[in-house]
C-alpha cells in the first residue's frame, strides 16, 4: 500500500511527460517568403487541413536570398518529416543556373513529398501608370529605356524571370527592384513606388477590383477563370508562359513510410471540394501526385528553364 502511494505519483509524472512530448511534436512547413503573400496563404490552408487530419502543422516564414535561407534551413533539419520545405521554381531549379554558390544542393538535399499547386504570373501595373495594356506598357518602356520600374520577389523567382523574358521578347529595358514577398511588392505598387510588378493573382485581385491596380496580361495559355477580361500574353503579341509552382519537400533520408504518410494526407486535402473552393479563391490551381512524379516534374522544369536562363545571359550571374 505504501509502495503504491509512492509509485502512483511517479507513474503519473511519467505519463504526463510522455503526453507533453507527444503534444510537442508539431510539423513545420518552412515558406521562403514573407507572411501574408499568395504562396504563404495557400500553404497555411494546407497546414490547417493537415492539423485536422491528425498532423499538427504550423507555418514558419524564412524569406530572403531567392529562397535559399529557408531551403538551407530545412536541408540541415533532422530527416524525420517534422520539418518540411515549400519548394518552388527558384529554390529547386532556377537557382542552380543563376547562382555561382548555393548553401545547399537541390539535387541531393531533399526528398520529394508532393506537388501542391501553381499560379500563372500576371503583369500588374499601378493605377496611375500611363499604360493600360501590354502593348502600351512596351511602348512606354521603349520610349523611356531603363526608367520604367519593375518589382519582383527575387532575381531567381519565376515572376522576375517572366518580366525578364518579356523585356527580351519586346526589346525593352526595365529597372528591376526586388522585394522579399508579394505584400511588399504590392504595397510598392499601391504607393506608386514602382510602375509594374509581375506577380500572382491572390493579393492583386481585390486591389484591381477596387480600381487601385491594373491587370495587363496573364503568362499562361488561357485566360484565368477569375480574370475573363484580362488577355494572355500571347493575345498581346508575346507567346510567353511562366507560372510559379509549389511543392512540399522533406530533408534527404526522411524514411519512406513517413514521406508516404505525408503524401497521402496532402493528396486527400487537395482533392477535397471545400479545399478546392478555397484554393481557387486564392488563384491557385491544385496539383498533387506521387513523390516520384514530383521528382520528375522538378527535373523537367530544370531542363525547361536552364537553356532560357543561359540564353538570357543569367547563368552564374549571382
Amino acid at each position: 500500500m505504501l509502495l503504491t502511494r509512492f509509485l502512483r505519483p511517479l507513474l503519473c509524472g511519467a505519463l504526463a511527460l510522455a503526453g507533453a512530448a507527444a503534444v510537442a511534436q508539431v510539423t513545420t512547413i518552412v515558406v521562403p517568403f514573407n507572411a501574408g503573400g499568395a504562396t504563404d496563404s495557400y500553404v497555411r490552408l494546407i497546414a490547417e487541413e493537415m492539423s485536422k487530419h491528425g498532423i499538427q502543422t504550423i507555418v514558419e516564414n524564412k524569406p530572403g536570398a531567392s529562397g535559399m535561407i529557408a531551403a538551407a534551413y530545412v536541408a540541415r533539419a533532422k530527416p524525420d518529416g517534422v520539418t518540411l520545405f515549400m519548394g518552388s521554381n527558384s529554390t529547386l531549379a532556377n537557382n542552380i543556373v543563376l547562382f555561382q554558390k548555393m548553401p545547399y544542393d537541390p539535387n541531393t538535399a531533399f526528398t520529394p513529398v508532393t506537388h501542391i499547386g501553381y499560379q500563372p504570373s500576371i503583369l500588374i501595373a499601378r493605377a496611375g501608370a500611363p499604360f493600360s495594356t501590354v502593348r502600351e506598357y512596351v511602348d512606354q518602356a521603349k520610349a523611356n529605356a531603363g526608367k520604367v520600374t519593375r518589382a519582383s520577389v527575387g532575381a531567381g523567382n519565376i515572376t522576375n524571370l517572366a518580366g525578364v523574358m518579356l523585356d527580351k521578347a519586346a526589346g525593352i529595358s526595365t529597372n528591376h527592384i526586388p522585394y522579399t514577398g508579394d505584400p511588399l511588392a504590392i504595397q510598392a505598387l499601391l504607393a506608386d513606388q514602382v510602375d509594374v510588378y509581375v506577380g500572382t493573382l491572390t493579393l492583386a485581385l481585390p486591389h484591381a477590383q477596387a480600381g487601385k491596380l491594373k491587370l495587363l496580361g496573364v503568362f499562361d495559355d488561357k485566360r484565368l477563370e477569375q480574370l475573363p477580361n484580362v488577355p494572355t500574353m500571347k493575345e498581346s503579341g508575346y507567346a510567353l508562359n511562366a507560372y510559379a509552382w509549389y511543392c512540399l519537400m522533406a530533408p534527404a533520408a526522411t524514411p519512406a513510410d513517413v514521406v508516404q504518410k505525408l503524401n497521402r494526407t496532402v493528396n486527400e486535402i487537395l482533392q477535397n471540394k471545400d479545399f478546392a473552393t478555397r484554393a481557387s479563391a486564392l488563384g491557385v490551381v491544385r496539383r498533387g501526385g506521387t513523390p516520384q512524379e514530383l521528382g520528375k516534374y522538378i527535373q523537367a522544369e530544370y531542363d525547361r528553364w536552364a537553356p532560357v536562363l543561359t540564353e538570357l545571359g543569367l547563368a552564374k550571374s549571382m
